[in-house]
């Protein structure tokens, strides 16, 4: 118990401090000096960028610039693979991360909660499609993902796989849209748009979005209903089948 509680107090002051330095720290500004940096590397920038984009999930950075910048510095078709490289192997890394540090010390504080059991034990038999519904919309945050599905039973398989999948429509969009930049500039002053396309990919996440919470509710409450036990008698009617047992009042016996 000691020993779960230190744990506990180590990951919370880590979270604390990653996410202190993001706010605190001029990230934006990094990012654009690194890809600035990775545009003199020649053919070996990928592989840096891809790693990087690793660390930067890890560590709950947003990865928007280093999409859009694989975009501006190689196009459509390296980007994607660099991007969706990237962001594979960080969602493996932190789904490993959360599943080895944090999945005990959850688990046996949950471990009285039957509701969670069931919810985690749907999302292990349906894993794959609640991965995919959730990667597909905007709405659930990515970084956030990957360590909570590592708390649940799904599959590595399944979840890498549905995370590759699900990831690459948004992937795709934001390096086309990085290759349309004409310039580093306007990745640093934001001045971009994706235009009818990014509309149409937004409104297909929140479609996604309805389909993966209604879809999510559901499986749980199967779960839920194929778990609990007949139902008990009602009292009313173990009342009758009480009086129904009791003797008749002529050989009730005598107090």
């Amino acid at each position: 118990m000691k020993s779960s509680a230190i744990r506990i107090g180590v990951l919370v002051v880590l979270a604390v401090v990653v996410i202190a330095a993001i706010a605190i720290l001029p990230t934006k500004e990094y990012l654009l000096q690194f890809v600035e940096a990775v545009q003199r590397m020649g053919s070996t920038g990928p592989v840096v960028l891809a790693a990087v984009y690793v660390v930067a999930t890890v560590l709950f950075v947003p990865g928007s610039i280093l999409t859009l910048g694989a975009g501006f510095l190689w196009g459509v078709p390296i980007g994607i693979v660099t991007i969706s490289v990237g962001s594979t192997l960080g969602a493996a890394a932190a789904f490993g991360l959360g599943r080895t540090l944090l999945r005990d010390v959850i688990a046996a504080k949950v471990a009285k909660n039957e509701k969670f059991r069931l919810i985690d034990a749907a999302v292990g038999e349906q894993g794959f499609k609640i991965v995919l519904l959730t990667r597909l919309s905007p709405v659930f945050p990515f970084n956030l993902l990957n360590y909570s599905f590592g708390l649940t039973r799904v599959s590595f398989r399944d979840y890498i796989l549905a995370s590759w999948i699900g990831m690459l429509p948004g992937t795709a969009m934001y390096v086309y849209i990085g290759s349309a930049l004409k310039s580093l500039a306007d990745l640093s002053t934001g001045n971009y748009d994706g235009g009818l396309g990014q509309k149409l990919l937004f409104g297909f996440g929140l479609v996604m979005t309805v389909v993966a919470t209604v879809f999510i509710t559901r499986i749980a409450q199967k779960s839920l209903r194929d778990a609990l036990p007949p139902s008990a008698p009602t009292e009313n009617h173990e009342a009758q089948h009480s009086s129904d047992q009791s003797p008749p009042d002529g050989d009730s016996p005598v107090v």
